[in-house]
């Protein structure tokens, strides 16, 4: 078990200098809870930042590093490229690419099945692997969930009910997303799973628990600007790469 925690500036909501610069970031999933703040704390960060979306209204401030009074406000940036498509679409995510100029990637993919279909997670993940082996892009961060595959015994048993039911298509779907990265066609890439525990929408608190699979804990909940924040960390580092990590507060 190892434990983050980061200069008590990015816990008021100021990440600049917190990650070394790159070249550009893409985001998948930018208009979701922790895509959202993963552009929004990248570009804070001084980042340059591309992301697909289907809707680009909904590339807005996020509440917990943007703020209550700014959250939900358009986000707009010199630095920052919106491409409006379906991570499904093979071309779609090429055009994320186009530029030549990424060097890492997260993905925060997420929706309904009854929206996006139940194969949604893996599909795309596919087509984002593909686009980046093309254009030799290699640093990824994958965002899943606590008890996807291994990390099964890390839910709250009020949790795993719902991955029993509710949940049941999704996690079949992250299962397999994982496996693209842990024995797929992605597994050379220089990857990261983060299995965030329950989320929530508060400001980074910068202090939370990195958990490998086999660690005897059960996950408790961490704030979404927390989840991209390690997302947009572990791209930069090499700490964490080639292993599926939980994260907890």
């Amino acid at each position: 078990v190892q434990t983050c925690a980061l200069p008590s500036r990015l816990a008021r909501g100021t990440v600049t200098g917190i990650c070394p610069r790159m070249g550009t970031i893409a985001v998948f999933g930018g208009g979701g809870g922790v895509g959202s703040e993963a552009v929004y704390q990248g570009l804070n960060n001084g980042d340059k930042v591309v992301t697909l979306v289907r809707d680009a209204a909904k590339v807005v401030i996020p509440p917990g590093s943007g703020g209550e009074a700014k959250a939900g406000q358009k986000l707009e940036s010199p630095d920052l490229r919106v491409v409006v498509g379906d991570v499904k679409n093979a071309a779609d995510v090429d055009s994320v690419f186009e530029n030549g100029d990424v060097t890492g990637v997260v993905v925060a993919l997420g929706g309904k099945t009854s929206e996006v279909g139940t194969t949604m997670l893996t599909d795309g993940t596919k087509n984002i692997i593909d686009s980046m082996q093309k254009k030799g892009v290699k640093r990824i961060s994958l965002v899943t969930s606590i008890g996807a595959n291994d990390s099964y015994d890390q839910a709250p048993f009020l949790f795993k009910v719902l991955m029993w039911t509710a949940l049941k298509d999704q996690f079949a779907d992250k299962n397999t997303q994982e496996d693209l990265l842990l024995k797929g066609p992605g597994s050379d890439l220089e990857y990261t799973i983060v299995r965030p525990s329950g989320l929530g929408k508060g400001p980074p608190t910068g202090s939370y628990k990195i958990l490998p699979p086999d660690a005897d804990e059960t996950a408790g909940s961490i704030e979404r600007s927390d989840v991209a924040g390690f997302c947009l960390r572990v791209i930069k580092e090499d700490t964490y790469i080639g292993k599926a990590w939980s994260i907890t507060g």
